[in-house]
């Protein structure tokens, strides 16, 4: 009989026990301590798949003909063994660095790579390009850099900092009598964490708010977006139109006398401008309820009563991190803000604002917030970076100048890409774009455990291990544990840790010293943990805490942290002022207005875009595209597994499309549609819904992008990736964000043979 092994691993999802038999998993159970369990951990499965790339390998046109020779995408792989693929890397690491410096290197390697606290493939591939001399990175995320940009200038606080400080949904439960949820509130983008997630809260503590007779409202073209338990009530708007929506509110408010004047005069400035704004003195257009029932096609008497209940009960505004992945997104997080200000609710116990309840398990979950075990990063001798969503600009116009949050740059001449811990040809826009632009480069190197698009768009590709195959440490300064992650099976093929293969890499430029210190996993781990420990002398020594395999912080209140966002500076904006230039909310940024940008006005406004159901375009594609993260997945991780697989429809990604807008074109549940717009075009499975609002689709992302013909751009995609459809252009001049979710498209029934997926068969391979 053979032996069974059971060992904990953990995701940016949960905690899970993995059992083994002879090598391969058995079963995926959920870790006991959690009480709302992601079914996610399913996909692990996918550890031993047909998609794991086995033995370094190298593009065939490149090992022959050398860099730049060839075109990625379409080509077989060469097999080399471990030494070959080494010195060709380290080779031509040394010759970018000598004939072009380290900033012709972009090594920003955006993506949740893995939830180790040490094996975290962008801490690895970071400190092994400072100690070789740095490399061009990037700057916010394509989740919320027009957030991360606008929000510092409203509140002086950077965004991260203003999420973590989230009124906990423990006083919510307790104090607001409605919740505005501005995007809704997925409970399955709650059930995710980057770094980790010991347990699973926000969905019990919504919960207990209903019951204790909260209202929700829920502003989305989706209803799903809020769990219908929470018994929301639904207003489906017009995508992109949520500005416009608060701008009728505060109209409404402003004008019934309902907002609060005493704390726009003592918490904010710039009130008098934008109110006038809001009245129409300067343009003759009132931003009323009637106006903004015609852009967002809600009704006027339903936006004016919304904003009396809203003024008459201790009120949270709550927006999705969604929103401000649109054209002009900076406008809709500041606008959360001003309107919460007319409220007068702001600091106040359960009333004020949100950026993201249910965005992540993070917010507003009360967990005791303490910084993690990390690996120390190397200081980056090279300035140079990019906006993360402007990667195809860099690669297309070398030198060309851009604006960037008040600044003039200019983008660098990048030679050669390296890679780690993600998909690229997942999280960026308008792929057919990308296709060309990452043929640019010289070369193309990339760290993978899986046949990914961006592996199969590289030069060279390393094998790299997963979670499974190693030990680490898991955990986030968002969460109240750090979980022990134990090595469940064996390295599948020749793949290896990232730290060995940079190790390997470092001893043939000479920083190996620099790089590793002569350490090795398990003397890292402990020296990591140590270094983490001296925040508090009642935390256990690394071997007490390895026989236990888990801390939980909080002393034993898990969860229970009571926090109110801005609470001192409500009670006090003297003694507590806001790190912004006037120290109070800034309505009216005179910082902003002197960068003078025609996109980013120096007040929250309604700008009309170019992509939505009110534009010119939408005679042509009449469809508005919202694209959301999956519940099968985590973005792309792991699609490849079984549970992602068994909710595809006909092998390909599902399409959510109302009844009517189906019928107008003839599908049927369970029909393979063509989505398609001037940009590209893909497959998809059709299903049927009366939640979502008509005119309005949803195809989340995270399918491998999988063309009809491999390496060219404009292909079918044949799996259902809606970035070959998505917009490449920033939010605005200031933040240089992603604008995906300003997305139209036309939709019909595909009946030709429809071509398979071939997103998990591996490239062509010879030795």
């Amino acid at each position: 009989m053979s032996d069974r092994r059971t060992t904990r691993t953990a995701t940016h999802w949960g905690v899970y026990d993995v059992e083994t038999e002879e090598d391969s998993i058995a079963s995926v159970r959920p870790w006991p301590l959690d009480p709302d369990p992601s079914p996610l951990g399913q996909s692990l499965d996918a550890v031993d798949g047909p998609t794991r790339v086995q033995r370094p390998a190298v593009r065939k046109s490149w090992l022959e003909g050398g860099p730049g020779q060839g075109r990625r995408g379409g080509e077989a792989f060469v097999e080399v063994n471990w030494d070959k693929a080494l010195d060709l890397v380290a080779s031509e690491l040394e010759r970018v660095r000598r004939d072009h410096g380290n900033q012709a290197i972009y090594a920003g390697s955006y993506g949740w790579a893995s939830a180790g606290r040490f094996h975290h493939a962008q801490s690895q591939v970071h400190r092994f390009m400072s100690a070789i001399g740095g490399y061009t990175r990037s700057v916010n995320s394509y989740s919320l850099a027009a957030a991360e940009v606008i929000v510092p200038h409203v509140v002086g606080h950077r965004y991260g900092d203003v999420q973590l400080g989230s009124t906990s949904l423990g006083v919510v439960a307790e104090k607001t009598d409605l919740i505005v949820c501005f995007g809704g509130i997925p409970l399955k983008n709650a059930q995710v964490q980057n770094g980790g997630q010991g347990q699973h809260r926000i969905r019990d503590l919504l919960m207990q708010a209903r019951h204790n007779g909260c209202r929700f409202v829920n502003v989305s073209p989706i209803a799903a977006d809020v769990d219908r338990e929470l018994e929301a009530q639904w207003l489906a708007p017009r995508p992109n139109s949520d500005t416009a929506i608060m701008l009728g509110l505060a109209h409404t408010l402003v004008t019934e006398g309902l907002h609060d004047p005493a704390f726009l005069d003592r918490y904010c400035v710039g009130a008098a401008p934008f109110l006038s704004y809001v009245k129409g003195d300067r343009d003759g257009q009132p931003k009323d309820a009637d106006w903004a029932a015609a852009i967002s096609g809600l009704e006027a008497e339903e936006l004016r009563q919304l904003a009396r209940q809203m003024a008459a009960s201790r009120t949270m505004l709550n927006v999705s991190w969604s929103l401000q992945r649109a054209e002009h997104g900076e406008q809709t997080f500041w606008m959360v803000i001003v309107l919460a200000a007319l409220l007068g609710q702001i600091g106040l116990p359960g009333g004020g604002f949100t950026l993201g309840y249910g965005a992540v398990g993070s917010v507003g979950n009360g967990a005791a917030r303490f910084k993690q075990p990390t690996l120390p990063p190397l200081p980056n001798p090279v300035d140079s970076y990019i906006p993360v969503a402007r990667i195809a600009d860099m690669l297309e116009n070398p030198g060309e100048a851009y604006s960037y949050n008040g600044q003039q740059r200019h983008y660098p001449d990048i030679r050669l890409i390296y890679w780690a811990g993600g998909n690229p040809f997942h999280h960026h826009q308008d792929l057919n774009r990308l296709v060309e632009a990452w043929q640019k480069p010289d070369t193309v190197i990339v760290n993978e455990p899986f046949w990914t698009a961006t592996a199969r768009h590289a030069d060279i590709v390393l094998p790299t291990t997963t979670p499974l195959e190693r030990n680490d440490l898991s955990g986030s300064s968002a969460d109240d544990f750090l979980v022990l992650m134990e090595q469940a099976l064996p390295p599948r093929g020749d793949a290896r840790n990232d730290y060995d293969i940079f190790c390997g890499l470092a001893a043939r430029l000479g920083v190996l010293e620099r790089f590793g210190e002569g350490r090795n996993e398990a003397q890292w781990l402990e020296t990591i943990y140590e270094t983490f420990r001296q925040q508090s002398n009642e935390l256990p020594a690394y071997e007490r805490f390895r026989s236990k395999g888990y801390l939980q912080f909080g002393n034993g209140h898990a969860g229970q942290v009571r926090r109110v966002l801005f609470e001192d500076f409500r009670r006090d904006p003297q003694a507590n002022p806001l790190p912004t230039p006037s120290g109070r909310i800034e309505i009216w940024s005179e910082r902003i207005e002197g960068f003078k940008l025609s996109d980013c006005p120096p007040h929250p406004a309604w700008l009309a875009g170019e992509e939505w159901l009110g534009a010119a375009r939408a005679n042509s594609f009449p469809l508005h595209l919202l694209t959301h993260q999956p519940a099968t997945r985590l973005h792309s991780q792991l699609d490849a597994g079984s549970h992602s697989r068994a909710h595809k429809v006909r092998d390909r990604e599902a399409v959510l499309v109302h009844p009517r807008d189906a019928e107008a074109r003839g599908i049927s549940e369970g029909d393979i549609v063509r989505l398609f717009n001037d940009r590209g075009a893909c497959l998809a499975g059709a299903r049927l819904t009366t939640d979502i609002r008509p005119g309005v689709i949803c195809l989340p992302t995270g399918a491998w992008y999988d063309p009809e013909v491999p390496g060219q751009a404009g292909s079918l995609d044949k799996h259902g990736n809606p970035n070959v459809l998505t917009r490449d252009r920033g939010t605005s001049g200031l933040a240089q964000g992603s604008s995906a979710q300003s997305c139209l498209v036309q939709l019909e029934r595909y009946d030709a043979d429809a071509p398979p997926v071939t997103a998990f068969v591996p490239p062509p391979l010879t030795e």
